[in-house]
């Protein structure tokens, strides 16, 4: 297996490189960017085009938001994991509608963050209490709680197939085997089911098969 390769973003150098520590006891993750502000980082991806960025969303220069907007504009399949200290419901929500592929609390274990990794690594989300609670009271607070496809979107029984397990966290190797297709025709569908969805990510799919009684 290639290493995971980490970029991460954090004004405050003592979490940084305490991070660092805790990821790279797993040998099959590398840090090969660090920054100190959402600038720094778009720079440095330009030479170091990392898999997972972890982001914090108080720094200087350019914060965790507007460069998580930057960077799905122009990269949209790398995948962002923010780790900060807000917990506001109203941070979760929009971080995951720009694009950001799981949002995580600054006191979470290093096990957790590196689950987190592999998570939006290999299926393109992660999906913990904190963003399950606030996605869910907003479809409630919206009054979207009886299930109805988006006006002009009809999936094919495939299309609800590849869905379902992308719900169920498999990786497009899994899915493949279970559906006895290629991982690169799996992979066609999501992107298919993306466009005719028309969320940015994997994580909007969720949202869109929850809001919609697919799962």
């Amino acid at each position: 297996m290639k290493p995971i390769k980490i970029a991460i973003a954090d004004d405050y150098t003592i979490y940084r490189d305490g991070l660092k520590i805790g990821l790279t006891q797993d040998e099959n993750l590398e840090v090969m960017l660090e920054a100190g502000d959402g600038e720094d980082l778009i720079k440095g991806i330009e030479t170091n085009m990392p898999d997972v960025i972890i982001m914090d969303l108080k720094m200087p220069v350019m914060d965790g938001m507007e460069a998580t907007k930057h960077i799905k504009k122009k990269y949209p399949d790398m995948k962002i994991l923010v780790v900060t200290m807000y917990d506001d419901e109203k941070f979760v929500i929009h971080l995951m509608e720009i694009g950001a592929n799981g949002y995580l609390l600054k006191n979470a274990e290093a096990e957790e963050i590196r689950k987190a990794i592999y998570s939006v690594h290999e299926t393109g989300y992660y999906f913990n209490n904190i963003v399950s609670n606030a996605l869910l009271k907003k479809l409630v607070i919206k009054g979207n709680i009886k299930p109805s496809f988006k006006e002009g979107v009809e999936l094919t029984e495939r299309e609800q197939d590849v869905l379902k397990l992308i719900c169920a966290e498999k990786t497009a190797n899994e899915m493949g085997k279970q559906l006895f297709l290629s991982p690169r025709s799996v992979e066609g569908i999501r992107q298919r089911l993306i466009d005719k969805v028309g969320v940015r990510n994997t994580a909007g799919l969720v949202m869109f098969a929850v809001k919609n009684g697919i799962i």
